[in-house]
């Protein structure tokens, strides 16, 4: 059990008003877990709150029972028995009463003595301070589960009565009404039938207490009551139906919903929830039908947008709830509003572009029009015979009808035409006229009653009972005249070219074309000839026509719907699109014999592609034949022409093809067909330099593995591994040691990497793309074999064995047991042989060794071996090592860091004390190459940033959370640390390369949780890196972490405390001459700081002014537009005036405002006078 003085603690802790928040609620959460844990009843809790709940202090009185209330709050799942829970609930519902009685209290009588006491002491007084704590007690107590125990009913009904007894909600403050709103919510849904048996006084007390409420909150749970309210009184001649008036008047005054929030200001309620909660609550119930209907026809006349708007929705919404029994009178005067808003929100048709769907003419946003027609089907669908008689019977519809049809083209149709009602027949016309001639009101009006058609016959299809026949009379009108139509149609189309037509008519043509060929077959019998006749036609578009774009685009589009539409099914429409359109397609890329540009036959194929699974298939078949046809083209016949199109088809292969493979089951034959020949194709390549195709090989390579499951990658390892046993050279007997030799001049290390042939090499970049992409659990073949081939590869400068060795490193199981990518060598076994060479001659470890001396990787990047290149190529394939142990948040990557920061310090004792007994003559006197210095900065670039070549989710590289955060928390301080230590050289400037490389690659939320250890650093790298050319994208790496480290308001204080040195920095970079970029970066971040106290700014405020006039000159016109905003941020007369006067080291500043602004620069704290 807790300890008296712990509880009284935690009590007083929480109803002492001057402890903070936090201290309140930390006394709150003790009391809870006490309580929850078992270490305290609920019984000795209030013998110990006794005395503040029967205190005459009305503030601590509503603490202590605040405290109870909040308690039983937290406790919501604990169980409690029926005696606590009455008497609790008795407690709360006689303190809703704020004239609080001692003669209610004795009446009353709890079950429970110790509230006998607490409630009989209670003194006489107006008690309003503890009615939250009532409230929020009462709803505790009714909100819980029958699990954890309930409030019985007749305690409900007591508690009901009480607060329709003794509350009046509107006198109350907002919280607290909005708890009242809660509460009677809480009786309404969980104890419906206690509240029912009060009567009428509940409706009576709902209307009084809503009246006026206009806090949304309140309102959100007033207009939520509304249906429960209605359910608890469903008689439609009851109590509530003398109530209906008085309870309109009062919802009715909220509509339409018009509130405002402060700008930044999180609204918890949105205008449209509240809008919604309203409509609900008015179509609750019928009885609101004759009131609500009138109110929200009388609305649309509103001026404003948004009232038209809602009382369409709610005209929509409340139709549908009243029935078509009770808006069956309202028919007429929906009719005629409903035309008066489509007519008078119209407006003209924008002018199409090239990017225009083929899904609609693209009229301008109108979401009043939108919201009429969706209410017009609406009614229609409910009183169908009434509403098409209105309709048809309507002078302005046939109007309408007259006046366009006599148009012969777009250009003809004055505006008031173009404003038409034409959009009202797509719901409901079942009799277009058979008079369709290509003039374009008529060509306007057949595409739109077509479209309809269609779509009636798809919804009629959709609902079994209402399905359409083909002896309907508008099926029979359209076989009477379709094909003349489509052959009308397609020989306008072919001479489009050829005539001056608006964009508007060719939309039309093409969609009328579209809807034709994509008509239900059984009603729409299209002959092959005629279909293909459509076919053909959007065909030729296609070759042709590329320079309309417009037209090409919408040809695209009509091809890839009739694909959909006939794609779904085998049917002579599906064979006839296939050899037709598919196969054209694929020739495209296939025979360089079209005048079409080449992207935009790719853009072609991929679209086609889309329209259906045997089409993609079908022009995958393809692809894969005029990518080999053009790689070999290139490697073999050394025709150079074919390289850019290669290239392309690649990177569509990669981008389109694989994903689209990805998503769909059971074609992972295809990606297995396309590696597999892309390894019989290599074998007659003749490597030649062009690094661009290469690159776009491998990458499809890793791709396509990446795809495939683990089988699949079996498949493709052993054959990948048998074409590189046969073509290449490096590759040593199983039996030999898998060392190399590592003691070589620098002629030495030419001649070796001259060994390699360039198709050798070729070979050996594409195993190692199949390497990178395998997943964790697919088995490498001969891993001894392979490590030693990475391991000699990437000293030669061979990046992708250096990247394979990472991947392997990274997805090698810890222990060799099941299914691994290697049954040869554990993990820690191979960390052993690329870190930890042994002394001796044993040839298992795998060890590097030269004249008789074993040497790892490390010693490599340390130099022990007099050779700078070989150097340089040990710290990158050290650096994508430990890439592949970081990434996995392996330890041993402590080890890569440590010898990268080595390579820094030249005469450090600690590579003194690494040289190994008897190969001290191995080892350079003088200091490292800076050369060495940069590989080593470098490396840590290579570390933290994401690589799009391996080590990623899509190559299954395994990744634990926080990688970069953890990395950065580990080097930073090192790295400091060194900085301090070096004297002003190469090195030091090294050590800010490698700096700014771990900053700009770390999240920026690190950065700025340490920004202020890390602002000098910072500023110091910028200095550093403005000095030339070579380090220009470091630098701008650097200024974006500082915009960054700006605008957020824990990285603003660094800034603050630094606020001279920075500005001065940024003002030394205004002129930067190297990247426009940077300068614009640099005024930016002035602009930004702006916005700091200007205590701290305005001593340089001159400074920056001066900087900005010499921007104002600058050549490019984005920096001079960012010097001009920064200028109008910095200058004294923009927000205000400050005269500016140097008093006992202090700042007084007499502002004053420019009210035409509401926002003027931050003032010192307790140093401003303002004046008039």
């Amino acid at each position: 059990m807790v300890e008296p003085g712990v509880l009284t603690g935690h009590i007083e802790s929480y109803v002492d008003t001057t402890r903070s928040p936090n201290e309140q609620a930390a006394s709150l959460d003790s009391i809870t877990s006490l309580v929850k844990n078992g270490l305290l009843t609920i019984e000795k809790l209030v013998r110990e709150m006794e005395m503040y709940l029967t205190t005459t202090d009305s503030v601590i009185r509503a603490r202590g029972t605040l405290l109870l209330a909040e308690l039983l709050t937290n406790l919501a799942l604990k169980p409690l028995d029926s005696v606590t829970i009455h008497s609790l609930i008795d407690f709360f519902a006689n303190r809703l009463d704020i004239f609080f009685y001692q003669k209610d209290v004795m009446d009353s009588r709890p079950f429970y003595p110790v509230f006998d006491v607490v409630m009989a002491k209670h003194a006489v007084a107006a008690d309003w301070r503890a009615l939250r704590g009532a409230l929020i007690g009462c709803l505790a107590l009714l909100r819980r589960k029958s699990d954890a125990g309930m409030v019985s009913s007749i305690d409900a009904k007591a508690a009901a009565e009480s607060y329709l007894k003794n509350l009046q909600v509107q006198s109350l403050g907002q919280h607290d009404r909005k708890l009242c709103f809660e509460l009677l919510q809480c009786l309404l849904v969980s104890y419906p039938d206690e509240v029912a048996s009060l009567g009428e006084d509940v409706i009576y007390l709902l209307c009084e207490s809503i009246d006026g409420e206009k806090d949304p909150h309140c309102l959100m749970l007033v207009f939520h009551i509304i249906p429960a309210l209605v359910q608890l009184f469903p008689d439609p001649s009851g109590s509530l139906a003398s109530f209906i008036g008085p309870l309109f008047e009062i919802l009715g005054s909220y509509f339409p919903i018009h509130f405002t929030h402060h700008i930044g200001e999180d609204a918890i309620v949105k205008r449209d929830d509240l809008s919604r909660a309203l409509m609900i609550a008015l179509s609750s119930t019928p009885l609101f039908e004759p009131s609500v209907i009138p109110l929200l026809l009388e609305k649309l006349s509103s001026s404003l947008p948004s009232a038209k708007v809602d009382s369409l929705k709610y005209l929509c919404y409340c139709s549908i709830k009243y029935g078509a029994d009770r808006m069956a009178k309202h028919a007429g005067a929906l009719w005629s509003s409903i035309k008066d808003a489509i007519s008078t929100s119209l407006k003209e048709p924008m002018e199409l572009s090239t990017s225009e769907s083929i899904h609609g003419l693209g009229f301008q946003e109108n979401e009043i029009a939108s919201e009429a027609l969706v209410l017009l089907e609406t009614v229609v669908m409910q009183n169908n015979d009434l509403l098409l008689s209105l309709i048809v019977d309507d002078e302005d519809v046939s109007t309408i009808f007259n006046t366009i049809t006599s148009y012969g083209s777009y250009k003809d149709v004055p505006l008031q035409g173009k404003q038409s009602l034409v959009d009202i027949m797509l719901l409901c016309l079942r009799n277009p006229s058979r008079d369709c001639f290509l003039n374009f009101g008529a060509l306007y009006l057949c595409m739109e009653l077509l479209a309809a058609c269609r779509d009636l016959v798809i919804r009629s299809r959709e609902l079994a009972s209402n399905s359409i026949s083909a002896h309907e009379k508008f099926c029979c009108i359209l076989q009477s005249f379709y094909v003349s139509l489509i052959d009308a149609l397609c020989s306008i189309l072919a001479t489009t070219s050829n005539e001056v037509a608006h964009d508007v008519e060719i939309y039309f043509r093409l969609k009328s074309l579209q809807i034709l060929a994509t008509f239900p077959e059984d009603l729409l019998p299209i002959p092959k000839n005629v279909f293909e006749n459509i076919l053909t036609t959007l065909v030729a578009i296609i070759l042709v026509d590329f320079n309309q774009k417009f037209l090409w685009k919408l040809a695209l589009k009509a091809l890839v719907h009739i694909g959909s539409f006939v794609g779904g099914y085998e049917s002579e429409k599906a064979l006839s699109y296939i050899s037709v359109v598919v196969e054209k397609i694929v020739s495209l890329v296939s025979v360089d014999d079209s005048s079409l540009p080449f992207p935009l036959k790719l853009e072609a194929v991929s679209e086609i592609g889309a329209s259906g699974r045997n089409h993609m298939l079908k022009i995958v078949r393809g692809l894969e034949g005029a990518v080999f046809a053009n790689i070999s083209d290139c490697y073999v016949h050394g025709n150079v022409r074919s390289v850019e199109m290669a290239i392309q088809l690649l990177q569509f292969y990669s981008e389109k093809v694989i994903p689209w493979i990805n998503e769909t089951e059971g074609l992972e034959e295809i990606l297995l067909r396309f590696v597999t020949n892309l390894w019989d194709h290599v074998e007659s390549w003749i490597s030649r330099d062009v690094q661009e195709l290469f690159d776009a090989i491998m990458m499809a390579m890793k791709l396509t593995v990446g795809c495939c499951s683990e089988e699949i990658q079996d498949i493709i390892l052993r054959k990948a591994y048998t074409v590189l046993s046969s073509n290449l050279s490096l590759l040593v007997n199983k039996s030999l040691s898998i060392s190399i030799p590592v003691q070589l001049e620098e002629s030495q290390l030419i001649q070796r990497t001259e060994n390699i042939s360039q198709r050798d090499e070729l070979v050996l970049s594409l195993f190692a793309s199949v390497i990178i992409a395998v997943q964790p659990r697919t088995e490498i073949p001969d891993v001894r074999e392979i490590l030693h081939l990475f391991l000699t590869t990437l000293l030669m400068g061979h990046v992708p064995s250096a990247q394979a060795l990472g991947s392997m490193i990274n997805k090698f199981d810890t222990k060799s047991k099941g299914v691994e990518i290697s049954r040869e060598f554990t993990l820690d076994e191979t960390i052993d042989i690329i870190f930890e060479p042994k002394s001796g001659n044993t040839h298992n470890n795998g060890v590097l060794e030269g004249n008789g001396n074993e040497m790892g990787l490390a010693d490599l990047c340390l130099g022990f071996v007099n050779n700078r290149q070989l150097q340089v190529h040990a710290i990158v394939g050290l650096a994508w090592v430990g890439k592949g142990l970081l990434l996995r948040g392996h330890e041993k990557v402590k080890d890569v860091i440590r010898i990268l920061l080595e390579c820094f310090m030249p005469d450090s004792s600690t590579r003194t004390s690494n040289l190994k007994q008897g190969s001290s003559e191995n080892v350079p006197d003088q200091d490292l190459h800076p050369s060495i210095m940069k590989s080593a900065a470098d490396a840590f670039h290579l570390l933290l940033s994401d690589s799009d070549d391996c080590l990623n989710k899509k190559f299954h590289a395994i990744i634990r959370p926080l990688y970069k955060q953890r990395l950065f928390s580990e080097v930073m301080p090192l790295l400091q640390s060194l900085i301090k230590k070096s004297d002003p050289s190469f090195s030091r400037s090294m050590l800010y390369r490698a700096s700014a490389h771990v900053i700009s690659d770390a999240p920026l939320i690190v950065v700025v949780t340490e920004s202020k250890k890390l602002m000098s650093v910072l500023l110091e790298g910028l200095s550093i890196f403005s000095e030339g050319i070579l380090d220009k994208d470091q630098l701008y790496n650097l200024l974006l972490i500082l915009s960054g480290i700006l605008t957020d308001k824990n990285g603003q204080e660094a800034v603050i405390e630094n606020a001279h040195s920075v500005i001065n920095c940024l003002t030394g970079l205004i002129s930067y001459p190297h990247m426009m970029l940077v300068r614009e970066t640099v005024i930016q971040c002035l602009a930004a700081m702006s916005e700091l106290p200007h205590a701290r700014i305005y001593p340089m405020r001159t400074k920056v002014l001066q900087a900005m006039s010499k921007a104002l000159d600058d050549p490019k016109r984005a920096v001079r537009q960012e010097a001009a905003r920064c200028r109008h941020a910095c200058s004294p007369f923009n927000t205000s005036f400050l005269f500016c006067l140097d008093i006992q080291q202090g700042i007084n500043c007499i502002e004053i405002r420019d009210f035409t602004r509401t926002k003027a620069f931050p003032r010192p704290a307790e140093k401003i006078v303002t004046t008039g």
